[in-house]
């Protein structure tokens, strides 16, 4: 007969937005890349379930390569955000375009 899975695990993960040390069973695995279920050859980091309550959980299609189009090296933080926030901007006045957004109307 097989074990109950319940004491397989018994290490503790750092949670990455909180940094409390939580056993591995009670946390949620966290994928930048958004596609926790393709499991080859990555490494997955870890939020507590009161971080993971907190978050969106939208889709992130498209993020990754937002954050790596604006990021350089050495860029401050100010600058960074400034940035983003200008892209997120743009892409949500082309999609508003694009399907014609209320304030045309």
């Amino acid at each position: 007969m097989w074990r109950a899975r319940r004491n397989r695990d018994r290490r503790t993960v750092i949670c990455i937005a909180c940094g409390d040390s939580v056993l591995r069973e009670d946390a949620r695995e966290y994928d930048k890349e958004g596609d926790r279920w393709s499991r080859r050859d990555k490494t997955f980091e870890y939020l507590c379930t009161d971080c993971d309550d907190e978050i969106c959980h939208q889709p992130r299609d498209g993020l990754e390569s937002l954050l790596l189009s604006i990021e350089s090296d050495g860029i401050a933080r100010g600058e960074f955000l400034g940035r983003y926030a200008d892209a997120v901007d743009d892409a949500v006045d082309d999609a508003g375009s694009a399907t014609g957004s209320d304030r045309d109307r």
